[in-house]
């Protein structure tokens, strides 16, 4: 009996490995087509006061679409924590009960978006007034109408949020990964419409297509809905609901934990607002370049293990949990400091490639790449914070790194006050600060760990040290590198010198930091040898 218990979790956790990988790739694939977005973007649009106007805007309804009704967010977290324990059969379609819930925690949502919608259609002029206070009055005019326009995208965000959480519940996991591709594409095919026939300097179609955007997701979404068994019922029964009460109980809690890191944009936007017209824009792509590495380095390692760790910590196995936390990191940080050393030697030639044509020129590619200089710097405190907040969550504790973000806010306020107001920074002010309270999130989570259990912290930073060795030696070699490459910059086209820069230094820094790696036996890096090795032998 105990033997075939065993095959079914391994059945069991190899499906949600599995499945963690494709949802992995999905979301590569999602930041590629979002990064072509913003290249598309920048073309057109550049680092311009007008576009500082759509992205101030548009960082209030992405709240909604993003944070609130994204996966992960939190009303397809309490979705899927409340259904999954009502449908007792995946394969029927659900009871009467269970659509009727649906139905009353629908028709809530949809109240509570609308009416919220509402109140900033109406009040757009003053909340954009609040949050950018130090621009001036044409660019929050602009932002008003840019959030006017974006507003049902409330609504939207609140009914997206409840599907992905069914879909998930009916593992259902590739459409809720997919589909904000759909909004990325709605975009570009906008902007380039646009950009064809008519000049859109005032970035309105970007506030349109954003809106489109989030309304073809929900279509999407809708018909595998109705597939499933779902019916669209209004039901208005809010007291008395058990079930409804338990979904608001765990939605409030995980609405004010997104609203802490939302806190902190609007933190940022009020002191960008005082620098030079395009800063809040160059600090939005510097953000994307930067997740595009880091946020698909973090997803496809940290999703096959989060279950993992849940699994762990059922079983009580601490040797196990400090085992997998100690290769997952390691492998994590061991990726990132190439990162770290590519953005500092190559970043700004990245910069000038990828984004310099259109309207977006070297001034825009000097902006962008000075806030993705000193975001780089959070990379290694990111990705262990990351990573520390699947284990918290596996524990069942989402409390602990709640109230280590909300302790964060007014070091966040300190900080922009000091390197924007008293010391003068640009924008790299503005993402320094964002790194520095990235470290200190990460060592507030690793040390409060030691109340539920202790990590195996010093065989992991001795390995970090030895990785950082390794990297500053890469980095001399590759910064001399470069260095010798500019001396053949007037003799050929600007675009091939960059390739050729960023490949060549790519080649000095892969060959370089894997060699030094083997020779000072990086635990994780022999590893993988000698798996490659074994196979290669047994073939």
């Amino acid at each position: 009996m105990e033997k075939v218990i065993e095959k079914a979790e391994k059945k069991e956790e190899s499906g949600i490995l599995k499945a963690a990988w494709l949802i992995a790739l999905v979301t590569i694939l999602s930041k590629a087509v979002g990064f072509i977005r913003d290249i598309i973007t920048a073309k057109y649009y550049g680092t311009t006061w007008q576009s500082d106007a759509y992205f101030y805007a548009y960082q209030i309804p992405s709240f909604a679409i993003i944070l609130l009704g994204g996966v992960g967010g939190p009303l397809h977290s309490a979705t899927v924590a409340v259904f999954s324990k009502l449908i007792p059969d995946l394969n029927e379609k659900p009871p009467e009960f269970v659509n009727k819930l649906y139905n009353t925690f629908l028709a809530a949502s949809v109240l509570f978006f609308t009416a919220l919608g509402v109140l900033f259609f109406i009040f757009a002029p003053q909340v954009m007034q609040i949050i950018i206070s130090n621009g001036t009055p044409s660019l929050v005019a602009l932002a008003a109408e840019h959030l006017r326009i974006m507003t049902p995208v409330f609504v939207v965000g609140g009914i997206v949020g409840i599907y992905y959480g069914l879909l998930i519940t009916y593992k259902k996991f590739i459409l809720p990964n997919f589909s904000p591709i759909v909004m990325s594409l709605v975009i570009i095919a906008s902007v380039c419409a646009i950009g064809l026939f008519r000049n859109d300097t005032n970035c309105i179609v970007l506030a349109w297509a954003t809106t489109l955007g989030a309304i073809c997701q929900f279509l999407l979404q809708f018909p595998q809905i109705k597939k499933i068994g779902f019916r669209f019922k209004p039901n208005f029964c809010f007291w008395n609901n058990p079930e409804l009460k338990t979904l608001i109980e765990l939605v409030f809690p995980a609405i004010l934990s997104s609203t802490i890191g939302q806190l902190h944009i609007y933190i940022d936007m009020f002191f960008t607002s005082s620098l030079k017209s395009g800063a809040w824009t160059s600090v939005g792509y510097a953000n994307r370049i930067f997740q595009f590495p880091v946020g698909i380095l973090v997803t496809a390692f940290l999703v096959p293990l989060f279950p993992l760790f849940t699994r762990l910590v059922a079983k009580k196995d601490a040797d196990g949990i400090r085992s997998y936390f100690n290769k997952g990191v390691g492998l994590l940080f061991y990726v990132a400091i190439p990162i770290i050393i590519g953005i500092v030697v190559v970043g700004m030639d990245c910069v000038r490639l990828v984004f310099e044509r259109g309207e977006f020129d070297y001034t825009s590619s000097v902006m962008v790449f000075e806030a993705l200089l000193y975001l780089s710097v959070s990379i290694l405190p990111y990705v262990f914070r990351d990573s520390i907040t699947r284990v918290y969550y596996a524990f069942d504790d989402a409390r602990t790194p709640f109230m280590v973000a909300a302790s964060s806010i007014i070091l966040k306020i300190l900080l922009n006050y000091l390197f924007i107001t008293v010391m003068g920074m640009q924008i790299g002010g503005i993402t320094l600060s964002t790194s520095l309270v990235t470290l200190y999130n990460a060592i507030g989570l690793g040390i409060l760990m030691n109340q539920k259990i202790r990590l195996d912290y010093k065989d992991l930073f001795v390995n970090l040290a030895k990785m950082i060795l390794i990297g500053a030696m890469s980095f001399v070699l590759c910064y001399f590198s470069a260095k010798f490459l500019s001396t053949f910059e007037t003799s050929m086209k600007l675009e091939l010198f960059e390739i050729i820069r960023i490949l060549f230094v790519s080649v000095v820094l892969v060959f370089s930091y894997i060699t030094m790696s083997l020779v000072f036996k990086i635990g994780y890096v022999d590893e993988v040898k000698d798996r490659i090795l074994a196979k290669i032998i047994k073939r």
